[in-house]
């Protein structure tokens, strides 16, 4: 089994290899230790130093702040108590009428509004889209992602998740 560095892994995020090794990567067995560099290598393009636990997604992350687990932003905004709905607390654009839709689908057949509507969850700090949601109209905002961190460290990754505390 091949190991790669945290150097290749910092590329592999940043989409700098070329596609073959990229895809020999993605489709090789794992190193044991890939997910701790993929955290490292977060870790090193934020500003902030509490612990990233667990990525969500490309720029919205888990992570160890004193005492709380909560969900931040790459910017270093908390949403909060990662087990409650990050997008509550996110500026909420909400996409509902023909002329707003039109600015998301400008030459082809818009979604009827009074069926569907796009809800965008967006950064207050910073104003980073997080992600999108197409959905019926009064439809509750999805909570989508609440994990057992302490069940994917001990069982996924082998080692118990310490409880970090800053200052």
């Amino acid at each position: 089994m091949t190991s790669y560095s945290k150097e290749v892994i910092a590329d592999l995020v940043s989409g700098q290899l070329p596609w073959p090794q990229t895809r020999r990567i993605m489709s090789a067995y794992k190193d044991d230790d890939r997910f701790f560099k993929y955290i490292a290598v977060l870790q090193d393009r934020v500003a902030w130093t509490d612990p990233i636990l667990l990525p969500v997604s490309d720029h919205l992350f888990i992570c160890q702040s004193g005492d709380e687990r909560v969900t931040k932003c790459e910017c270093g905004h908390s949403f909060g108590d990662y087990r409650r709905n990050w997008k509550l607390n996110a500026h909420i654009l909400v996409r509902d009428s023909e002329e707003s839709l039109r600015e998301i689908y400008p030459n082809s057949d818009l979604p009827d509004p009074e069926w569907m509507e796009l809800r965008e969850f967006i950064c207050p700090e910073c104003g980073t889209l997080h992600e999108v949601e197409a959905a019926a109209p009064g439809y509750p905002i999805v909570h989508d992602f609440e994990p057992d961190l302490e069940g994917f460290y001990r069982e996924w990754l082998g080692k118990p998740l310490a409880e970090e505390k800053n200052g």
